[in-house]
């Protein structure tokens, strides 16, 4: 039986949350009210955590996925030691605090991953889980378990509702994932009222089908040791994720418990005396936490330290019996590049016809031969993308030591597991899949960015040259809607020599997240003696072609930088001079000085032409109002991709005529 401190604890954690909600009158204070005992008993009876070393990578992984309840893990990281203090819960939602309205990485001591968008930390959960497994694989020993951790989320039913969830718990069933619990906050109810509205679903039924363990316990609002008995059951449980459904009460304790109308609205200033004086707590005292709850706190904090401090030992040991091994482990930690490692770099032959998805293949095998923390997937379609690591096996249900990690046909879960892998730590993922589905993958690629994680999102078959599958595979406004998205980089090599170029950079440049697009179709490898460095590729833009007193400036990019090429050969031999610009890189140009810049884009040449088989929304940034933009306003068609971009108008002929006609 829970003891009173215990309890005590558990209403701090309540009380806390809704005064912080109730002073930026805004928030979420159902989810905290309904959820403290499960945060509580996780906390404070199975957590591996030191909060002076909020980044010990053998720590336990807690992830909110229901992001909207994060007045609660304020609350708890506040009281289990953590750099947030009762001044940080008190600008709960303000400008510039440490305590944001949703959970955000990298902001605050304890936050493992942002959340806010639902489901989005379930995916994530078992990216977490997945590194865990990967890595204690590779750097454990008989004699020293040296990664060994647990990855805790929290999930509520509008999380479950969504899809990638679904995928994502799929895919843990099928692995095995040990390692991950779920607790679902089972309240039975969403913003709009009961669930039954529109989830009626067997949650159970439907988890066990996945191949998860499936416990309950009916008393989530008061139960504190038996939530705390069914995480122990779920922690031996080693071959199947599981999932602790949990039936609590939105708002407990509240004017209005059990209702949506408790979801996302401050009570003020009568429902939280109410709500406090239900809980027997003082209704007068505001952000307050008792001398007996602090010493709990305090012995709970000290547990924990204890167990950091036996790892710290074994650590040690495992330094010294193991030196080669714990040096590796180190590189992996701070994703190192090892000495002269861009001399594996390959360099492509003058005139070799290839696409970029097939170059890409041989330059991501080198590199992946030089860093072994490079890991990744793909939804269903290595064998067409041909992203994957030759030589690196694979992680599934039963071998679970391999680097390729076959997803299946989910994008979106494959992003947000990417992601999560990434937010774990010690290595550093891909994805890939074609270019037309980046729209399936957007809300985590968008999480990416928000949190500056260097996941790098691999796209193939991009353009309408894809031929005979048609517009519903031909990607046309993709290339500038990631374009649009801020804090990510997205890189569309002109041929093998930029594709090198392009790992190289983002190797080299770990801080944020890629989008690297690649043709289906064969481009012809430049003549670097005589067009422009592929190594101007680490500048986002530059001159491949020029020639005295130009008329016009072309900027291409990705497989129509052949084309300008070709195009500015012809031009030439009519007597008319241009400037060919490749433009692979937007994000990494616009970082360049104004003098790189102004010397690539050539501004006092007034005729200006883009040429990129996508729509030409947002080229007139380097075009002008006056430009000519030579692209793709229209979904595709089904034919030879070779048919199509004549159709199209993208042949040397077609778009020589063009500028020839704008220059008149």
């Amino acid at each position: 039986m829970a003891q009173k401190f215990e309890k005590e604890s558990v209403n701090t954690i309540r009380t806390l949350s809704i005064d912080a909600i109730d002073k930026a009158n805004s928030g979420h204070p159902g989810l905290p009210l309904g959820a403290a005992p499960m945060a509580y008993s996780l906390w404070a009876k199975h957590m591996k955590f030191n909060p002076n070393k909020p980044d010990w990578m053998d720590r336990d992984r807690f992830v909110l996925s229901a992001g909207h309840g994060s007045a609660l893990l304020y609350s708890v990281l506040h009281l289990c030691g953590y750099d947030l203090s009762i001044d940080d819960l008190k600008n709960f939602r303000q400008w510039n605090s440490k305590t944001p309205g949703h959970p955000e990485f990298g902001h605050t001591a304890g936050v493992e991953t942002t959340t806010g968008p639902l489901g989005q930390g379930a995916a994530n959960a078992v990216g977490m889980a997945i590194a865990e497994k990967m890595l204690a694989n590779k750097f454990n020993t008989s004699d020293i378990e040296l990664i060994d951790h647990h990855t805790y989320c929290f999930v509520g039913d509008g999380c479950l509702m969504e899809g990638i969830s679904s995928e994502a718990a799929s895919i843990a069933g099928y692995m095995k994932l040990g390692k991950l619990v779920m607790l679902y906050d089972s309240n039975d109810i969403s913003l709009d009222g009961p669930t039954d509205l529109t989830f009626t679903e067997d949650v159970r039924k439907r988890y066990e089908s996945y191949g998860w363990h499936v416990l309950q316990v009916d008393d989530g609002d008061n139960d504190i040791d038996g939530i705390a008995e069914a995480i122990s059951i779920a922690k031996k449980v080693t071959d199947k994720p599981s999932m602790i459904i949990i039936k609590t009460t939105i708002g407990y304790g509240s004017p209005n418990q059990g209702s949506e109308k408790t979801h996302g609205a401050p009570l003020g200033v009568e429902g939280s005396s109410f709500t406090k004086k239900s809980l027997g707590m003082d209704p007068d005292k505001t952000f307050y936490v008792s001398e007996e709850v602090k010493n709990n706190f305090k012995n709970i904090i000290g547990s924990a330290v204890s167990v950091w401090e036996a790892w710290s030992k074994k650590k040690d040991e495992y330094t010294s019996k193991y030196p080669e091994l714990n040096k590796e482990l180190n590189d992996f930690i701070e994703l190192k590049l090892p000495e002269n490692w861009v001399e594996a770099l390959p360099k492509f032959e003058v005139g070799t016809s290839m696409a970029t998805r097939v170059s890409n293949h041989t330059v991501m095998n080198a590199v992946g031969n030089k860093l072994p923390w490079l890991v990744g997937g793909d939804a269903d379609l290595s064998c067409s993308t041909k992203i994957f690591l030759k030589d690196g096996g694979y992680f599934d249900g039963i071998v679970q030591d391999g680097r390729n990690i076959r997803m299946g046909v989910r994008e979106h879960a494959m992003a947000g597991i990417a992601n999560g892998i990434s937010f774990h730590g010690s290595l550093r993922p891909f994805t890939s899949t074609f270019f037309s589905f980046v729209d399936y993958m957007r809300p985590s690629i968008r999480l990416a960015a928000l949190c500056k994680i260097p996941v790098i999102y691999i796209y193939t078959h991009d353009s309408i040259a894809v031929g005979e599958d048609g517009p519903t595979h031909q990607p046309v406004e993709q290339l500038m809607s990631v374009r649009s998205m801020p804090d990510i980089k997205v890189i569309r090599p002109g041929d093998a020599n930029e594709v090198s170029v392009a790992w190289k950079y983002m190797m080299e440049n770990a801080d944020t997240p890629y989008v690297l697009v690649l043709s289906r179709q064969n481009l012809v490898t430049v003549d670097r003696e005589k067009y422009g460095c592929a190594l101007g590729l680490e500048k986002g833009a530059y001159v491949v072609a020029d020639s005295e007193n130009p008329v016009s400036v072309i900027f291409a990019a990705g497989s129509e930088v052949n084309l300008a090429i070709d195009v500015y050969e012809k031009l030439k031999t009519e007597g008319i001079n241009t400037k060919v610009v490749s433009i692979p890189s937007w994000e990494i140009f616009e970082e360049q000085d104004d003098e790189y810049k102004n010397s690539v884009l050539s501004s006092e040449i007034s005729k200006r032409v883009s040429i990129e088989a996508g729509v030409t929304f947002g080229w007139s940034k380097f075009t002008g109002l006056n430009g000519l933009n030579i692209g793709v306003d229209k979904f595709g068609s089904s034919a030879p991709g070779n048919v199509v971009m004549d159709e199209y108008g993208f042949s040397v002929e077609k778009v020589s005529n063009r500028i020839k006609e704008y220059l008149k």
